[in-house]
């Protein structure tokens, strides 16, 4: 007997998947565990597979469609099967679950960030555009200051005597920047458009060639949206900052990064500071359980286990893949397994085992150029650590001023779980830990 394959759910908080790609057609036998299609989820693309064995039968939703969790998907049964009375008992799909989505912008699309989640700063999809493309950034900024139509068609303000100009001289005040309160423009805006003359003209003509676009929030994009939200709302954020002497640092990651060559020179990637970071914030967990720990309403739950997630951006969102027991590993199998987990979350290959169940999370944007910055915890986490790009700085050694190599940290704190003496002793102990990276071969 024919029988229906709903939409599974395939990671803990998905509600809904969008069919991304049928790996099967009408048709095809199929048994159990056989993939039968790619689905996008919250979090990543996921394999689904077949519950039954059979032919599929019937497809009832084409590539694109968003399906709720449950909702019928495929008909699978026995060749020639008559499964017209069981399509007729199928509830009818609203419009919206059957219409395939609108395909999203090209830099929306998944390839990510993205993020990490961290579950980590909603910035991050921008810092992926920026990377890949290090003048978006100023270039967007750039038009936005200059074309008028970013006002949303809003009424344009402007002085009697502004107006009076603008008529006499046939300037379109919509063309015309006011820097006046509110945006008011002022007879000072209007000569200083007529005096940028042809040039002026030409920045707004390409600037209003550009038009408002509407991006489709992606599965990934919403629940990073709902997860923030919700973490920024309920959870008493504070942050406490400590700038870290790098140099020692930096000359550690070159001495493993020889070794590592030495060990096989074959190998290519190296020991980042990342990677360093990540091993002592593990260490420093492992010596101040108070920071690793979640508020469970009633009680705070000090984890076992050190299970550290890196925040990673993708293109349209953030992943936070987990390296599991971070403080029993060494630099180098860390090393190895973020760029490998880091790799496949920006394929959107990971598994949700992979990205979930972190006990803390790094958010590093030093490789933007990122000083400093806070980040949102990722709940239930109670802290985030946020780590800034190393800057040459002058710093006090044996008592005088010396050209030296900073690296700013942020800890992002649920004040229901750590207290700012809790945070600062954390903080002071991976402070030692990284401006004295063999302390880590004592601690652990």
């Amino acid at each position: 007997m024919a029988k229906i394959q709903e939409m599974t759910q395939l990671s803990p908080t998905m509600e809904e998947g969008t069919i991304v790609k049928w790996l099967k057609k009408e048709g095809d036998s199929v048994s159990p565990g056989d993939i039968i299609a790619e689905v996008e989820t919250d979090k990543a693309v996921m394999e689904m597979e077949a519950f039954e064995t059979g032919v599929i039968l019937k497809i009832l939703h084409s590539e694109g469609a968003k399906l709720k969790v449950g909702q019928a998907l495929a008909v699978i049964g026995k060749p020639g099967e008559d499964v017209s009375s069981l399509l007729a008992d199928l509830p009818k799909p609203s419009p919206n679950q059957t219409k395939p989505e609108t395909a999203l912008p090209k830099e929306t699309q998944a390839t990510q960030p993205s993020v990490s989640l961290p579950t980590t700063p909603v910035i991050t999809s921008q810092e992926s555009e920026t990377k890949q493309n290090p003048t978006s950034m100023n270039s967007v900024t750039a038009v936005s200051e200059i074309n008028p139509t970013n006002r949303g068609g809003l009424r344009v303000l402007a002085s009697p005597l502004a107006k009076s100009i603008a008529i006499e001289h046939g300037v379109d005040l919509h063309t015309v920047i006011g820097t006046g309160p509110e945006g008011r423009i002022t007879k000072k805006d209007v000569l200083d458009t007529l005096s940028q003359g042809s040039r002026s003209t030409q920045y707004a003509s390409k600037a209003a060639t550009r038009a408002d676009e509407v991006v489709t929030l992606n599965g990934m994009r919403k629940t990073i949206a709902k997860r923030l939200t919700e973490s920024k709302q309920n959870l008493p954020h504070f942050y406490l900052n400590v700038d870290v002497n790098a140099k020692a640092m930096e000359s550690f990651r070159l001495e493993l990064s020889e070794f590592q060559k030495h060990l096989d020179p074959e190998l290519q990637v190296k020991v980042s500071l990342n990677d360093i970071i990540v091993k002592a914030t593990a260490a420093a967990l492992r010596l101040h359980p108070k920071v690793n720990a979640s508020f469970q309403g009633d009680s705070i739950l000090q984890f076992g286990r050190v299970d550290v997630g890196i925040a990673v951006s993708l293109d349209g969102g953030l992943l936070t893949p987990v390296i599991r027991g971070a403080d029993g590993k060494s630099i180098l199998e860390i090393s190895k397994e973020v760029k490998e987990l880091a790799k496949r979350a920006r394929e959107r290959k990971l598994k949700p085992e992979e990205f979930s169940g972190g006990t803390f999370t790094i958010s590093n944007l030093g490789m933007y150029g990122i000083s400093r910055f806070t980040a949102i915890i990722n709940e239930p986490e109670s802290g985030i650590l946020a780590v800034g790009s190393v800057e040459d700085k002058p710093v006090v050694e044996n008592g005088s001023v010396v050209a030296g190599r900073v690296l700013s940290l942020t800890l992002s704190c649920d004040h229901r779980v750590i207290d700012g003496a809790v945070g600062a002793e954390f903080l002071r102990t991976l402070k030692s830990l990284l401006e004295q990276p063999s302390l880590m071969a004592g601690v652990i």
